[in-house]
């Protein structure tokens, strides 16, 4: 890497440390992407005052930097330059940015509060928010297509797209609330498996898509070969489930103040969740069952993954 200061450092000997370390390493990361996040946000006077306002507000708003740091260490671990992962890091921060925008809308799961502050639509107005979340969207394919090399641009809006998409993030969205609102058979009474089954299905779409492409990209960039790609896929798939049970395992335990969000929704609405469906204690088994399964996959991707194998030690465990 020529230019960019590393991001992985060697692994400490105690679980306290490593936990310290991922905390410093998402640091470094934040200190990195966030000064390009501030200037891709950045528009000319053609862009309507107000809207840009609310996109900044949303896609600047303090957070971990999860998927970013994805692509930055899935480059890493690849053997790729931070800079060249950059924008495949903003682009999947937009997007993720324009998710949460929308998912926290009335019609949606109607959220007042996200990291902390009010979420867009209370900060502005819904129809702002709308907006603010269609011009993140477009930013974020706009940010790939003029950045990445052209000889990779295509297959990173390709994988970023199929992510977002019918049969990913906004389809797993689209099932979530069907199985809320009653628009589907009631799952409430099925058997435990297929429960669990549909839980999947969901999270893996949701939540999982978009950690799989930022892994991806970041691959992409880093000009990865076929084996280490399905490696960061493997990684990605255990991961990202593992993620949304320890997020289900923060709602039902969380403290509001820590997590920056309402907590105990999703028992108040009486939603499908593992800790609801499996109970706290099974739950919490299944995700330090899958962060090992991720944790794996990042050893076989060499020692210049150490942070992919720190990060799915972590987040079982994590308060945020």
């Amino acid at each position: 890497m020529t230019g960019c200061p590393a991001l992985t450092e060697p692994v400490p000997p105690h679980a306290q440390e490593a936990g310290a370390s991922v905390a410093s390493a998402l640091a470094r990361v934040r200190d990195f992407i966030e000064p390009r996040l501030d200037r891709a946000v950045a528009f000319s006077a053609d862009a309507a005052p107000r809207l840009v306002e609310a996109m900044r507000y949303a896609a600047l708003a303090p957070g971990k930097r999860l998927r970013p740091a994805l692509a930055l260490w899935a480059a890493e671990a690849c053997g790729g330059s931070l800079e060249a992962a950059a924008p495949a890091a903003i682009a999947t921060e937009l997007i993720h940015a324009y998710s949460l925008v929308h998912d926290d809308l009335p019609a949606m799961d109607d959220d007042d509060l996200r990291r902390g502050r009010p979420t867009c639509h209370r900060a502005f107005d819904e129809a702002t928010a709308i907006l603010c979340g269609d011009a993140l969207q477009a930013l974020a394919f706009e940010t790939l297509a003029r950045d990445m090399p052209a000889a990779s641009a295509a297959r990173a809006c390709l994988v970023l797209a199929r992510a977002a998409g019918a049969e990913a993030l906004v389809g797993g969205q689209a099932d979530d609330l069907a199985a809320e609102r009653g628009w589907v058979a009631d799952l409430t009474a099925a058997p435990a498996a297929e429960q669990v089954a549909w839980m999947d299905r969901i999270n893996r779409r949701k939540t999982g898509a978009l950690f799989l492409a930022a892994l991806e990209l970041g691959g992409l960039a880093a000009g990865a070969d076929a084996a280490r790609l399905t490696l960061l896929a493997r990684f990605g798939r255990s991961f990202g489930q593992a993620f949304q049970i320890a997020d289900d395992l923060l709602d039902a335990e969380g403290d509001e103040a820590a997590v920056g969000k309402r907590v105990g929704k999703d028992a108040g609405r009486g939603k499908l969740t593992f800790p609801t469906v499996e109970g706290v204690a099974a739950a919490r088994m299944r995700a330090e069952r899958l962060g090992a399964e991720a944790a794996a996959a990042a050893a076989e991707l060499g020692p210049a993954a150490v942070e992919l194998g720190r990060l799915a030690s972590w987040i079982v465990g994590r308060r945020h």
